[in-house]
């Protein structure tokens, strides 16, 4: 399978998280917590594997602070998902992509900050053009509060692009250690953290419905996405990468207006083609962040 044509799958494929996300008929930890041990179980299996067929003279020795930044990114991971699935709980899937695809955004003004990277002028206009459309999407002309605004649940949609851009970051230096291993590790420290507080009884009302659904979302939307993201993302150039990204908030805005019947008022798709627009621009500037 060519490597566009499996990133295209993943994009399209983790765009429909959301719709699936809903009919699990699970609160935002027990999903994150069953995503993390389908992915564990799901990417070991693959890990094990890749390394039965490694010679052991191809095998580079992985510097210890590596482990560090994956289990670092491992919480920051964690977190992302779960304010990410907790913001599909509270707001329409619609608003609650559009405002999570500002992590390309929050990379590049996070950049400028702690790395010292250099902020043009266009990079800011287009991260102000990204807020106006994030206000907007997330129905900010329909209160008249700021309070009332902040209820919506806009604040769990962008703390898990925070956090999104945060592994994003953390990620960067982990150079040797490969992305499934990385991945491993990461969903690994998931069902540790989760595991104590995890509520046990939201597991016994389910559905059979419920539980396609949830086994859908760990093993298909998390384990298969990551392998075809991962296996394709080496062998695409960056413009690539950041027309491909595209797929997902589109297959996740269609299938929004589709099932679950939302029509976002003309402001807010208004603010929807603002946010487009303006990570357009980062991606090119940042490369790819990893999927989550």
């Amino acid at each position: 399978m060519q490597a566009e044509l499996k990133f295209a799958i993943s994009m399209a494929i983790f765009g429909s998280i959301g719709l699936f996300s809903i009919k699990t008929g699970l609160p935002s930890i027990e999903l994150v917590f069953v995503r993390c041990l389908c992915a564990t179980v799901l990417l070991g299996a693959v890990w094990g594997f890749q390394q039965l067929n490694t010679k052991q003279q191809n095998k580079k020795a992985i510097p210890r602070r590596e482990y560090w930044l994956a289990l670092l990114c491992g919480v920051f991971l964690v977190t992302n998902w779960i304010f990410f699935f907790r913001s599909f709980e509270v707001m329409p899937i619609t608003v609650a992509v559009s405002i999570y695809h500002l992590a390309p955004v929050i990379v590049l003004l996070l950049g400028s900050f702690i790395f010292k990277e250099k902020l043009t002028g266009k990079g800011l206009l287009f991260f102000f053009i990204c807020f106006l459309g994030t206000l907007l999407v997330g129905g900010i002309h329909q209160h008249t509060t700021v309070s009332g605004f902040l209820s919506t649940g806009v604040l769990w949609a962008f703390a898990a692009a925070l956090f999104y851009a945060l592994t994003s970051m953390t990620g960067k230096g982990i150079q040797i250690l490969s992305p499934v291993a990385t991945t491993v590790i990461q969903t690994s420290l998931g069902v540790l953290l989760l595991l104590p507080v995890v509520d046990w009884s939201y597991f016994t009302q389910l559905t059979f419905e419920n539980w396609m659904y949830i086994l859908i979302t760990g093993f298909v939307h998390t384990g298969i996405v990551f392998y075809l993201f991962f296996s394709s993302l080496r062998d695409l150039k960056a413009q690539t990468i950041a027309i491909l990204v595209f797929v997902d908030p589109i297959v996740a805005i269609l299938l929004d207006v589709t099932f679950l019947d939302y029509r976002p008022d003309l402001y807010q798709m208004l603010g929807i083609l603002l946010v487009f627009v303006g990570i357009s621009y980062s991606p090119q500037k940042e490369g790819s962040l990893a999927k989550t």
